[in-house]
């Protein structure tokens, strides 16, 4: 049998708290590395402990979660770590800082308990979690701050089809929906989407409808 997926529960209220590491060590492929209820604890924590998830707050005292994130995962961290935002709050710009710092994935604390563990086990395997819905609202109102104002945009280095999928990624389609539209398989969308988040040296694909945005490739 393969080790269990060590996870950080990081919340500043001890019941939300209690709740989510209970739900998690029930499970026989989920382990419970540690628990903490701030950001600046989280960072420590994640590297003596080296857990594959950490279940990140954000709205949290001595650290936030966007800023332990940023520590965790963002841009330049030689050794990132995958994080899951789980927060109360639905707010559009808590999901696009959250993302911006390195998230992996965003949940809302009223989802059901086998989201919350299908969001980690998607997580720890690399894939990124968004609700297309939640992106299709983020992109609706952040796009005009995340394209860049002015200039041409770069040479996009794909294929005129890895082109037609990322313009689907970045309108929140998932894989079965973008398999129908472009009447292909899944197991060829995902081939694509490999593609793609390879040539474009891309970690997932919420990273994939950012860099679509800011190149200018949907409206």
């Amino acid at each position: 049998m393969s080790a269990p997926v060590r996870i950080l529960v990081c919340d500043d209220q001890i019941l939300i708290r209690t709740g989510l590491v209970t739900i998690i060590d029930a499970q026989p492929d989920l382990e419970v590395a540690g628990e903490c209820g701030d950001g600046q604890t989280a960072v420590g924590l994640a590297g003596q402990l080296r857990p594959d998830v950490v279940v990140m707050d954000i709205r949290m005292p001595v650290l936030d979660g966007i800023e332990a994130t940023r520590l965790l995962a963002g841009s330049g961290v030689p050794h990132p770590v995958k994080v899951l935002v789980v927060t109360t709050f639905n707010l559009d710009e808590y999901v696009y800082e959250a993302l911006r710092a390195g998230a992996s994935g965003f949940l809302l604390k009223d989802a059901p308990p086998d989201r919350l563990l299908h969001g980690i086990r998607t997580v720890a395997a690399g894939a990124a979690l968004l609700d297309p819905e939640v992106t299709r609202q983020l992109v609706g109102r952040y796009a005009a701050r995340i394209r860049p104002a002015e200039g041409t945009p770069h040479e996009v280095p794909l294929t005129p089809r890895e082109l037609q999928v990322l313009r689907l990624i970045a309108d929140g389609l998932s894989n079965s929906e973008i398999a129908v539209a472009l009447v292909i398989s899944q197991e060829t969308v995902k081939t694509f989407v490999s593609r793609i988040l390879t040539k474009l040296q891309l970690r997932d694909r919420v990273q994939a409808v950012v860099y679509a945005y800011r190149q200018g490739l949907v409206t």
